[in-house]
């Protein structure tokens, strides 16, 4: 019996070797997380969220509702942009209209709940109606 214990020979173990394939595997596991996000749609929405809660400035949205009574379709050539007035106040919105190139129409205010004063929300003409270049845009502002 000893003479079989003391021939065995000790295993090899490639420590390094195992480690990396232990990181690959997991690699490969997170990014097939991130990518069924991605398809379902969870990374696009957060994105949106977080780029719009991060800008100083209002940017113009990708896609506004159908109904959107804040939202203005600019038309510039063969190119419609979107453009969201939603929440801001007049000295936010004048410089929207100015790169736009269109003319501030008439402001009126409506007493609404919940909104801060002075905030928009309203403009006319609103999506889906477009509007091009010298085109005059009324404003509904929110009294308090």
């Amino acid at each position: 019996m000893n003479r079989f214990a003391n021939s065995a020979e000790t295993p090899e173990f490639d420590a390094p070797q195992i480690l990396r394939r232990t990181r690959q595997r997991r690699t490969i596991g997170i990014a097939a997380v991130a990518a069924a996000l991605i398809a379902a749609g969870g990374g696009t929405a957060l994105a949106t969220s977080v780029a719009s809660k991060s800008s100083s400035t209002p940017a113009a949205t990708s896609t506004p509702a159908a109904n959107d009574a804040t939202t203005i379709l600019y038309v510039n050539g063969s190119v419609t942009i979107p453009v969201d007035f939603a929440g801001m106040d007049m000295v936010l919105a004048k410089p929207l209209l100015e790169k736009t190139q269109t003319k501030l129409g008439i402001v009126t205010k409506k007493a609404v709940k919940g909104c801060k004063p002075g905030s928009v929300i309203e403009v006319s003409p609103h999506a889906p109606k477009t509007v091009k270049k010298g085109d005059a845009i009324n404003f509904v502002v929110c009294s308090g």
